[in-house]
């Protein structure tokens, strides 16, 4: 007998809050079940946290489902308050439909479009061109502004200033759900846990209008051990895009997850089995150091392919376990006169190869004993490269712990 699919999402630590949990186990016990998740087209990559909505959409749509993947294209010309400080940055029609191409690209490495299993919608087909005073004297009997004040997402932006533009969110969205409920028998929302007050707006506002059920389920945001969102570096977030975020830069992410997250990202993020996962979790100490490659292995090949997973894995081991070098690795080519003229400064190549933005910021990252060559640290800001320094035509610079990068004489 097939699992229901709620207990996969409830074992894997998805679940995190539920309108009418006893409903919803029964309405999924059976295939065929339409939900959607929405996606706000704000920039033009999805990034990890978008990810975890990504895996739960597979993992429903293996249990005979099918996903609805809305596109923002008329809800991120508003933008949605929830969890921010400030107002969004308004947004061109041009910018939105772009990012939801990409987007579309995107989603299809995990979720199946062909023959209608899955369907991408666009909320600007339906937004756009609302007329507004039908659409109040429709919608907006069925919310009661005292009861939205009391939700987190507009008592936190009260206390800063909330436009009355952003005040509207919660009631296009819930309109989206509305319209999905209509037009594709859609009778289930799905979204993070910050998305519950706008997911609780869609299933009343149908259940008020339509006298029909439907329902919502909210999911574990990506956190770490201290409830903070996961997928920011240093340099910015971690982007689906390898344009954005290198396959290298992404796997080596994962590799470096604290050590309590590890099981915890196994299970959001990969499709291994729970048993072999609870083998993972009895690791200590170094040995977690498995449970990491395994992570990083399986997330980098379900987003960027099974071919780039495995350059990136042994690019990794010949760097991190092979003296630093690797076939794989970036490279930069010198010229050997300018090495002989003993006039090249390493500052100005950790530009040219792409480490550093400004000269300033490469004899910085030098004085702070950042940069390595050849697996010596580098003190002179001023250092001027020799022959000596290369062996067989090649160095390695490093910068900081994990980025290698290898010069070659031409």
């Amino acid at each position: 007998m097939t699992r229901n699919v709620f207990d996969i999402l409830e074992e894997r630590g998805y679940v995190s809050q539920t309108t009418h949990r006893d409903e919803i186990y029964d309405l999924l016990s059976k295939p065929g079940v339409s939900f959607y998740i929405g996606f706000d087209p704000t920039a033009d990559s999805l990034h990890v946290g978008h990810f975890v909505q990504m895996m739960v959409m597979s993992h429903m749509q293996k249990a005979g489902h099918r996903p609805i993947a809305l596109m923002g294209g008329g809800t991120g010309m508003i933008g949605d308050p929830t969890g921010r400080s400030d107002m969004r940055q308004m947004m061109t029609i041009e910018q939105i439909d772009h990012n939801v191409e990409c987007f579309k690209k995107q989603m299809s490495k995990v979720v199946d479009f062909s023959n209608d299993k899955a369907i991408i919608v666009n909320n600007a087909d339906w937004l756009r061109n609302l007329n507004y005073i039908d659409f109040l004297r429709d919608i907006g009997p069925h919310f009661s502004v005292n009861r939205m004040l009391t939700f987190d997402c507009y008592k936190q932006r009260l206390e800063k200033g909330l436009s009355f533009l952003e005040f509207n969110y919660m009631l296009m969205q819930s309109y989206d759900f509305y319209y999905l409920h209509q037009k594709y028998d859609c009778s289930l929302e799905l979204g993070g846990d910050d998305q519950w007050s706008n997911i609780i707006g869609g299933v009343e506002l149908i259940r008020r209008k339509d006298q029909q059920p439907a329902f919502g389920l909210t999911f574990t945001l990506l956190t770490n051990k201290e409830g903070k969102k996961m997928g920011k570096t240093a340099s910015g977030a971690v982007w689906l895009d390898p344009e954005k975020t290198t396959p290298f830069e992404f796997y080596q992410y994962w590799r470096n997850v604290d050590d309590a997250d590890v099981i915890k990202c196994m299970k959001l993020l990969t499709f291994v089995e729970m048993d072999e996962i609870a083998e993972y979790a009895k690791l200590e100490d170094a040995a977690i150091n498995e449970a990491k490659k395994r992570l990083a292995y399986e997330v980098t090949k379900i987003v960027h392919g099974e071919d780039i997973a495995n350059q990136v894995k042994k690019q990794t081991e010949d760097i991190f376990e092979n003296q630093g070098r690797s076939e794989d690795m970036n490279s930069t080519e010198i010229s050997s006169a300018d090495v002989a003229s003993g006039n090249l400064q390493l500052a100005e190549v950790l530009i040219s190869a792409g480490l550093m933005k400004s000269k300033g910021e490469a004899k910085r990252m030098i004085s702070q004993k950042g940069i390595y060559l050849n697996d010596e640290v580098v003190e002179d800001q001023f250092y001027t490269l020799k022959e000596s320094d290369f062996t067989n035509n090649e160095a390695i610079i490093r910068k900081g712990k994990k980025v290698h990068h290898r010069l070659t004489l031409v």
